[in-house]
């Protein structure tokens, strides 16, 4: 028992002392770390306080031999005796500080106070690079300086040399060119001067001078020709052009108001002078843009003048043949509507037909009207004949439609008067007809003919009179008449079938007694058969006559009836 205690409380204690050992290491760790960054933090206090801004001050103490150059000097030490005496040793007890705080192993505020560190350090590093910063530009600013000048120089002299050699090209804005390359070499000038009395304080703000206005002779040399030209050569020169074309073509009538040349032209030109008189001072702000722009304008109304001229070809022969084209319509409406009570007189016109012919009559009225608008303004020159052509071929569209319904019109007219021919035509077909039927029961002889053949024949020529006084009446209904027409000529016909097939029957019946009479001593049976058949046939009963004789002779002769069909056929 005692050892198992003595084993729990050996455990025990290693385990704290491991714990405290880990702790130990932990905390020592921590230690090191921050104490890194203090260091740290130290070796970058001493870089701002090793700063080389006192040498460089010492250079501008030199030659510091106006005013301005003095005050920057004594601002620029005081800056420095601020970041010496009040940055760097406030920074230093702040180091202390922390370093304390760290000894306590007061950690949390430890790292409070290394931040505020930080950013002292930030103010003072910024500070004094700011501070070198701002010196060496006047300490080293003799050389760069001169440098740049030098470069400036160079820039003048070729942009010079150029403008001298194409000095005809800038016309009236030469004097102009010439007084700003002056300006230009009086600032070189005035930088020699500053330089002299070490006034580097105002060297950058004519170095910055020089540049930007050789920048914008750069401009003005390479612009300022191509305006002049567009300004006072090519521009005028197509103003005249586009005048004279546009002159021409009013007074042949072209309508070209549209355009609002007039009014453009004298715009351009208050736009060039405006152009101009800017150019003199060097404002070259988007004129060269603006002359293109009214280049491209005028070269544009050429085009549209062309465009012009092919509309107004275009329009008068649309205007010609429309109105070819519109005379005959009317003409021809004029002649039918000039008929129109003649043809209502003879034909009974259907409501639908009178009220077609009533639409297309308004909408040529219509039309006319709107014509004649039109022409007015194409006599005043109101319009641009690119309208005119639209209008023209709004008013072709229109009388195509009329056209079209004027047409289903005629066609309905024109297809009664051929009925009604048609009909007269037939009406002498059928007589014919019905006149060959009765010539043909005639010239046959026939000894009696059925009271149904005289009630057919009486049914055909009551049909004919009906055609007759459908014909004769006024106005004719088409309608009835063709239906008078139909049931004459199927009556007729039916007739002339009937004719037709009488006849035969007659003429077979006839031949077979004729032929069968040789057998009548022969045989008695037939020759009372054949009497039969003769007293049927003088009774007008063709058919059953024709039927007891060839039933009675194809008992002594097979097939008498296809020798009597063939004996016919060849007759």
């Amino acid at each position: 028992m005692d050892n198992m205690i003595l084993i729990v409380i050996s455990v025990y204690i290693v385990t704290i002392l491991i714990v405290i050992t880990i702790l130990n290491l932990i905390q020592g760790k921590k230690n090191k770390r921050i104490k890194k960054e203090l260091r740290e933090l130290e070796i970058e206090k001493n870089k701002i306080d090793s700063t080389p801004i006192m040498p460089e001050l010492a250079k501008v103490e030199g030659f510091a031999k106006n005013e301005k150059l003095e005050i920057a000097y004594n601002e620029w030490k005081e800056r420095l005796d601020d970041i010496k005496e009040t940055q760097i040793p406030r920074i230093t007890d702040m180091l202390i500080d922390a370093d304390y705080s760290l000894s306590q192993m007061d950690y949390k505020t430890t790292m409070y106070k290394i931040a505020k560190l930080e950013m002292e350090l930030y103010k003072a590093r910024t500070n004094s690079e700011f501070l070198l910063n701002e010196i060496k530009d006047i300490t080293s600013s003799e050389e760069k300086n001169r440098a740049e000048i030098t470069t400036l120089k160079t820039k003048y002299r070729k942009l010079y040399e150029k403008f001298i050699k194409s000095k005809d090209e800038f016309g009236e804005i030469e004097d102009s060119v010439s007084l700003q390359f002056e300006n230009i070499a009086k600032k070189f000038e005035e930088f020699e001067s500053v330089m002299e009395q070490n006034n580097y304080m105002e060297v950058a703000p004519i170095t910055k001078a020089i540049d930007e206005m050789l920048k914008h002779m750069e401009v003005v040399v390479e612009e300022v020709p191509a305006i002049v030209v567009l300004a006072t050569n090519v521009l005028p020169t197509k103003i005249k052009e586009i005048t004279t074309e546009y002159n021409d073509m009013v007074a042949l009538g072209y309508q070209l108001d549209y355009l609002n040349i007039e009014y453009n032209i004298e715009e351009a030109n208050k736009k060039i002078n405006g152009i101009m008189d800017r150019c003199k001072v060097l404002n070259l702000e988007d004129s060269l843009f603006e002359l293109k722009v009214l280049l491209d304008y005028f070269e544009s109304l050429f085009g549209d003048f062309e465009k012009e001229k092919v509309n107004r070809s275009v329009y008068e022969d649309a205007n010609n043949a429309f109105k070819t084209k519109l005379d005959k319509i009317n003409g021809l409406l004029d002649n039918i509507f000039s008929q129109l009570d003649e043809v209502k007189s003879i034909y009974n016109l259907s409501q639908d037909d009178l009220n077609l012919l009533s639409k297309i009559k308004s909408e040529m009225d219509s039309l006319n009207d709107d014509y004649k608008v039109l022409m007015d303004h194409t006599s005043n020159h109101a319009f641009a004949y690119s309208k005119l052509t639209a209008e023209v071929e709004n008013l072709v569209v229109r009388l195509n439609g009329i056209e079209s319904e004027l047409d289903i019109s005629l066609d309905s007219i024109g297809n009664m008067k051929d009925d009604e021919v048609r009909a007269r035509q037939q009406l002498e077909e059928v007589k014919l007809i019905l006149k060959d039927a009765r010539s043909k029961i005639r010239d046959y002889n026939l000894p009696v003919i059925p009271d149904s053949y005289f009630v057919e024949l009486k049914e055909a020529q009551d049909a004919i009179k009906e055609i007759v006084v459908e014909l004769n009446r006024k106005p004719i209904t088409i309608s009835t008449l063709n239906t008078r027409v139909d049931t004459a000529r199927d009556l007729v016909l039916k007739l002339l079938g009937k004719t037709n097939e009488m006849m035969k029957t007659a003429m077979f019946s006839e031949m077979a007694i004729v032929y069968g009479n040789r057998f009548r001593t022969d045989d008695s049976t037939i020759d009372k058969n054949l009497t039969a058949a003769e007293i049927l046939f003088y009774k007008g009963d063709y058919k059953k006559s024709l039927e007891i004789s060839i039933n009675a002779l194809n008992k002594v002769e097979p097939g008498l009836y296809d020798k009597l069909l063939e004996f016919y056929g060849n007759q």
